[in-house]
């Protein structure tokens, strides 16, 4: 807390003003979420029709018979028992379908979240006049691992895995083939993740998403730290993440396999965690096998699998806000590079054009002893020494 003492007036203000923001951004998602109706799975039955059922839970039919297990070109109009569905396939179907139903409250603590790891980062972890020679005090690692931990038990585990950054991606291209009655819905819910992570550079990635704070805090713990040193090149994590992206469109549209409206990260979608359903042993043991990783690598799922996370790598060139090096300032001590826990710092002090993945995890703010690395506006002019 010694961090709140040495703000300066300014900026407690705008501490102050971010936790008003704060609130009242939660609080107006608290009362749409309220003044939505549930559904419930028992309000359907095996007498009703494929094409009575699915506008109701905002999927399109040919959703809705996927899900059944049936063929895509199935008759709609016929009672789906007719079709050889029980009563227990139809609640398990809808039960999963409303499963990805969004909380409409959840991209309000969303925002709230990145509110206020955008303020933290850019006004708030480094106090004004503060000398380099006290810059281990700066960013502090306790608002950061907050932020983590309501991600996931607000945004994870109290309000379900819907919305999520992997979803949004998946759901766009989802709608494309047909499996959602409206693609412009979808786009909405994608360009909020989209947007979030330009304001600040995969700010939705490394403060907000709840899987991915969950690998974070289970990173943070201080053991293996041998085998933390050990980082997986960005070249090879990127191609495996990129081509099981490909893949993954190729499989989606039918080109590949013929089976058109087939989705392979629900095989692996982790974010099921938070509704503890887990559909298949594939979903459980993605589950099991990144975080168990996670105590030695940094987020595996995000850098070998997530759709999200490889779109989000892109859409990192227009970040608004981001971890900047002054290179007149830098004398390549190399202090960024083992702070890192990936070859960000190393290729932004290298000057790449696509440097790997930064998820404004703060750990390279406060250890460069020429006080070379802040992040800033990206139009901001490096100050003078």
């Amino acid at each position: 807390m010694k961090i709140l003492f040495n703000l300066s007036g300014r900026q407690m203000v705008w501490l102050v003003l971010t936790l008003m923001a704060m609130v009242t951004i939660v609080a107006v998602g608290w009362v749409r979420q309220e003044a939505a109706a549930p559904i419930s799975p028992s309000e359907f039955t095996v007498e009703m029709s494929i094409k009575q059922i699915a506008p109701r839970i905002n999927v399109t039919n040919k959703n809705l018979a996927r899900e059944l297990g049936l063929s895509l070109d199935v008759s709609k109009k016929k009672p789906v028992k007719t079709l050889g569905v029980t009563q227990e396939e139809l609640d398990h179907a809808i039960e999963h379908l409303l499963g990805h139903r969004e909380a409409t409250l959840k991209y309000y603590i969303i925002a709230a979240l990145a509110l206020f790891g955008l303020v933290y980062l850019v006004r708030l972890g480094r106090p004004d006049g503060s000398p380099v020679t006290e810059r281990k005090t700066w960013y502090p690692r306790w608002p950061y691992v907050a932020a983590l931990v309501l991600a996931v038990a607000i945004g994870g585990f109290a309000l379900g895995k819907s919305p999520n950054p992997m979803e949004s991606a998946v759901k766009v291209f989802k709608s494309l083939v047909g499996l959602y009655p409206s693609i412009a819905v979808k786009l909405g819910a994608f360009a909020f993740f989209a947007i979030l992570a330009v304001v600040g550079n995969k700010l939705i990635c490394g403060w907000v998403c709840p899987f991915g704070a969950l690998q974070e805090l289970i990173y943070h713990i201080p053991i293996l730290r041998n085998l933390k040193k050990r980082k997986i090149p960005f070249m090879v994590s990127n191609i495996l993440r990129g081509t099981l992206f490909v893949v993954a469109l190729l499989l989606l549209f039918g080109i590949v396999g013929g089976r058109k409206g087939f989705v392979i990260y629900h095989f692996v979608n982790p974010f099921n965690l938070f509704n503890l359903d887990i559909e298949t042993v594939s979903v459980g043991a993605t589950i099991l096998v990144m975080l168990v990783v996670s105590f030695g690598f940094y987020r595996p799922f995000c850098q070998f699998i997530c759709p999200f996370g490889f779109m989000s790598w892109l859409l990192e060139r227009l970040s608004i806000f981001r971890v900047k090096i002054d290179h007149d300032r830098c004398n390549e001590c190399g202090a960024c590079t083992v702070a890192c826990p990936l070859d960000a710092a190393k290729d932004r002090v290298a000057g790449k054009a696509f440097p790997a993945d930064c998820f404004s995890c703060t750990r390279c703010l406060n250890i460069c002893p020429k006080d070379a690395i802040h992040y800033e506006f990206v139009g901001k002019k490096a100050q003078p020494e």
